[in-house]
Parts: C-alpha cells; sequence; structure tokens
C-alpha cells in the first residue's frame, strides 16, 4: 500500500499518462491567438516583422511569439506540439495547486485542490485547444507556491513571474507587489532592489519595446485590444463588472465549489487566518486585476479571472479536507462527515450537469474542420488561383491563422470578406464558404459585427473544391 507521501506523485503520474492518452485519442489543434503566435514567430524567422496589425488580430505576447518562433522550425507539426506543450503545462498546474495547497494547508487539501481543477473541465479544455493561458497558470501558481514555502524566496519566484509578465499583462502587477514585498525586507540592499526591479520591469519594457518596434506605438497591445473589443462587442463597461465576475467563477468553477470556497475563506479566517496567505492575496489581486481590465475597457470574458477560479478551488479544498487541521473529537468527526456529505453531492451534481458529448463533439470537430480546411487549401486549383487570381478571402477573421498557417500565406495573401479596407481586393481570388450548421456558428458568424451575406457567394466565382465543411469558389480578374 504506497505510503501518505507516495500517494501524490502516483496520481500525478496517473494524469500526466491519461494526458498522454488524450493528446494522441484526440488530436486538436491550436486555438486562433496560438495561431497568430506561431504565424509570427514564423514572419520572424524570416526575417519580417510580425503582421500585429492584422485585421482583428490578437494581443501580441512576447513569450509565446518567441516560443512560436522555435515551434515554426517543425513546420506544420509545431501546431501539435505546441498543443503537447500546453498539456504539458496543465499537468504542471496541478502539480502547483498541491504544491500551494499543501503548503499553506495539509498534503490532503493539496490533492482536493488538484482534483477539483482536473474536474473543471474548462480549464483542460483550454490546454487540449493551446491557450497560452494554462502555461500562464501554472508559473504563477509555481511562484506562488515557491514563496508559500519559504518567505521571501526571491529569484526562483522573479524568474517565473517574469516570464508570466511576457505572456500576460496581469503579470505586471504581481511581480510589481512581489518585488515591492522583497524592497520592504529590511535586510535587503539597495543593490538587490535596483536588480530585483529591472527583472520586474522586463514585462512591460519589453512588451513596449516590441510593440514600438512593430508598429511604432509603443502602447499598441493595449489601443488595439481595447479596439478589438469595442468591435466585437466584449467592451461591456464598468457597471457589469460585478455580475460578470460572479457569473464568471460560476461558470469556470460552478456554484457547489465556488459556495464551498467561500466556506473554505470563513473557516480559515476562524481557525487559522495567517494560513490564508498567498492563496488569498492571489485571489484579491485577481479579483482586483478584472476590475482595472473593465475600467479599461477591454474585454470582458472568463479568462481573466482563471487565477481567482484557482483560489476559489483551494479555499473549496480546504472546506473539504480542512478538518485534518483540526484536532481528534467531535468536531473533526462532524467536519468529515459533512465533508463526504459535500463530495457526494457534488459528484451527483456533476454528473447531471455536466455532458462529456459537448466536449467530445468540440474537440472531434477540431480535428474533423482542421482536415477539412487543409483538404481545401492543397487542392491543386485552388493552390494555382492563389498565385493567379488573387488573396484567399474568407467570412470573417476566424479562419485566417488556420488558412495562413496551412498554405504558408502572408497576411496579404489571406483576408476576411468583413474588412471593409478589403472590399476590392475580394472580387477576385479564392473565397472560401463555411457548410454545415455547427461550424457555421463556430467560425462564420461569431460576433454581432458579422454580416450573413459575407457567407454569399459572388457573382462570377465558379466553384472549383468542396470538403466536409467547406467549399471554395475562384474568379480572376479577366473571368
Amino acid at each position: 500500500m504506497p505510503s501518505s507521501r507516495q500517494w501524490p506523485k502516483l496520481l500525478l503520474a496517473a494524469l500526466a499518462l491519461a494526458t498522454l492518452v488524450g493528446f494522441f485519442v484526440y488530436p486538436t489543434y491550436t486555438t486562433y491567438d496560438s495561431l497568430y503566435s506561431l504565424l509570427w514567430g514564423r514572419e520572424v524567422l524570416h526575417g519580417h516583422l510580425p503582421s500585429f496589425e492584422t485585421y482583428r488580430a490578437p494581443t501580441e505576447h512576447p513569450l509565446a511569439i518567441l516560443f512560436g518562433a522555435g515551434l515554426s522550425l517543425f513546420g506544420e507539426a509545431g501546431d501539435r506540439m505546441m498543443i503537447a506543450a500546453t498539456l504539458a503545462s496543465f499537468v504542471a498546474l496541478a502539480a502547483g495547486m498541491y504544491r500551494l495547497a499543501a503548503a499553506r494547508f495539509t498534503p490532503l487539501i493539496g490533492v482536493i485542490a488538484a482534483a477539483l481543477l482536473c474536474t473543471r473541465f474548462d480549464f483542460a479544455f483550454l490546454a487540449a485547444r493551446g491557450y497560452i493561458d494554462i502555461p500562464y497558470l501554472a508559473m504563477v501558481v509555481w511562484a506562488a507556491a515557491l514563496e508559500a514555502e519559504h518567505k521571501r524566496r526571491g529569484v526562483p519566484v522573479l524568474v517565473l513571474l517574469g516570464l508570466a509578465s511576457l505572456m500576460r499583462p496581469e503579470a505586471w502587477l504581481l511581480i510589481g507587489l512581489y518585488w515591492l514585498w522583497l524592497a520592504i525586507d529590511p535586510a535587503s540592499t539597495w543593490t538587490r532592489r535596483a536588480w530585483t526591479a529591472a527583472v520586474a520591469a522586463i514585462g512591460p519594457v519589453t512588451w513596449a519595446a516590441v510593440d514600438k518596434i512593430v508598429t511604432g506605438d509603443a502602447l499598441y497591445s493595449l489601443h488595439s485590444t481595447s479596439s478589438l473589443a469595442e468591435d466585437l462587442g466584449r467592451a461591456k463597461g464598468v457597471s457589469s463588472i460585478p455580475h460578470a465576475s460572479w457569473a464568471f467563477l460560476v461558470s469556470l468553477d460552478k456554484w457547489p465549489v465556488l459556495v464551498a470556497g467561500i466556506a473554505g475563506i470563513l473557516l480559515m479566517t476562524y481557525i487559522a487566518p495567517k494560513r490564508l496567505g498567498m492563496p488569498l492575496i492571489l485571489l484579491v489581486v485577481g479579483l482586483g486585476t478584472f476590475v482595472l481590465v473593465g475600467l479599461a475597457g477591454l474585454s470582458i470574458i472568463n479568462r481573466y479571472l482563471l487565477v481567482p477560479s484557482l483560489m476559489v478551488m483551494i479555499f473549496a479544498a480546504v472546506a473539504l479536507g480542512g478538518w485534518t487541521m483540526v484536532e481528534p473529537g467531535r468536531v473533526r468527526t462532524a467536519w468529515i462527515a459533512a465533508s463526504a456529505a459535500v463530495v457526494v453531492f457534488g459528484v451527483v451534481f456533476t454528473a447531471t450537469h455536466v455532458t462529456l458529448t459537448r466536449f467530445d463533439t468540440e474537440l472531434g470537430f477540431r480535428k474533423h474542420y482542421h482536415r477539412a480546411l487543409e483538404q481545401i487549401v492543397d487542392d491543386p486549383q485552388v493552390r494555382a488561383a492563389v498565385r493567379r487570381c488573387g488573396p484567399i478571402s474568407l467570412p470573417n477573421h476566424k479562419l485566417i491563422p488556420d488558412v495562413r498557417w496551412l498554405a504558408d500565406l502572408s497576411s496579404t495573401q489571406v483576408v476576411a470578406r468583413s474588412d471593409p479596407s478589403q472590399k476590392q481586393r475580394v472580387q477576385n481570388g479564392v473565397a472560401i464558404y463555411v457548410l454545415e450548421r455547427y461550424a457555421l456558428f463556430r467560425q462564420a458568424w461569431v460576433s454581432e459585427a458579422d454580416d450573413p451575406l459575407d457567407q454569399v457567394p459572388l457573382p462570377g466565382f465558379v466553384r472549383v473544391a468542396t470538403s466536409r465543411y467547406y467549399s471554395a469558389y475562384v474568379r480572376c480578374g479577366g473571368d
């Protein structure tokens, strides 16, 4: 029988094995943002400035571009390699959740926290689609775990937060606060304060420098993200923040875990308030960051609440396993019984509210649409028309990075029919249209700004290729 120290390692190994199996059983591909990191990385390797100003391009992330440049050396396989890296990051995130919760509370609470993460399928779903959020979260949680284990840990925490700050700007606040925490240490020297400040500034300075070099605007990422949020209807205003915060946390954690998380905070406030430490700090800072995002006019989406949602899971684990911090007796016995009842309720709730076929459908769709799109862009008539007739046009921005990556085309060779600046160019070339109802709502009509008429073939275009989800029409200037 494994010892109590061996169980976490065995469970982690089991998670790693299950993740590896899932990688091959569900051969998914990277999503919009990550594909652009691969494209921009490939452009850099070819000696070109990355095309940040492409129509509805996502926010750039310097470290992701660097990583994408390395993966793009492997050609189309780089796409799958990014998925593998993100799935590995998910395993690392689960290990970090255990480490942080075990450091602040007990090993059992750590195991429960990691288990809650693995059963919040939205996080595994993000990993399966290659979202940069998962490696970002892994770095932040591991930084918190190392600091929780050793006060003012210093270099390892700074390095992790520094890398995180090159992936998402929310980490700028975290690393800034950590620098302040190190700086107020009476034992710290001015030399140490200076070099740690330099490390803390790497994220924003690098971000601004890259934006300035590429676009001429050091604040391009902020401006473009705000503009895109407004264009896609994601900028909801300050008044929507309270409701959105609660709704997103319920969506990410599910309400039983959220309620248990609140209970865990209250219990620890009464039993051992000093143990709240790092998880509570990350919860408060994460919520504060979400408010700042809303004030800045950026997209109000649940991805900005991922860090707080993880801390809710840890506090929910406290509510379930906190009896390990109490001396044997009636209170402990009652707590164990209550926890067992909650676990049973949670299992029943999950079984009756989670539809696993939805995830199977979505992951399967990603595999099939990728192959269908590859079939279209590899068609000889389509490739010939791209050389002779003009750009490939798509209904909107959604499929632009997929087509560019598969066909190895530049930003000027793949455009959106919804882009007003391309109205003349899309009169010729290759026009790809989305077929099948599910694909239409996933890729053709994704925002209020999308015009259904962009799905109607223009006069003079002739169909030359079809696949399961797409059709391609061609028109040359003289045709």
